[in-house]
């Protein structure tokens, strides 16, 4: 599955790194902490957040995920978004809270 298909299916708002649409999904990984995700997360996966700093997009490129979700409809800033274009990893927003947009991936992703 594809990042463009993720959006599409959990009506998500493309707010940076467009040219990452067509990036592979392989999975889902949700947390706040970036020490965390640089410990555990995959290639390929949607991370799942609520942080919307520039250092989301240094951790998002070292740990290659596919896209990053921003939950509760919670802005990125400026600098973040403009990485985001520069790395080409999408980087998407939703109203949803972390718990219900990760269980809808689960779900999108175990089709």
């Amino acid at each position: 599955m594809k990042v463009c298909d993720i959006i599409e299916k959990l009506n998500l708002r493309v707010i940076g790194g467009d040219d990452g649409l067509q990036n592979e999904v392989t999975g889902g990984y949700t947390s706040d902490l970036l020490s965390d995700v640089m410990g555990n997360a995959d290639e390929g996966q949607v991370w799942i957040t609520l942080q919307t700093h520039r250092n989301v997009m240094a951790v998002a490129s070292l740990k290659d995920v596919a896209a990053i979700i921003i939950v509760k409809g919670f802005e990125a800033d400026v600098n973040t978004i403009q990485q985001s274009n520069d790395e080409g990893i999408p980087l998407l927003s939703t109203e949803m809270e972390a718990f219900e947009v990760s269980g809808r991936l689960y779900d999108i992703l175990k089709q």
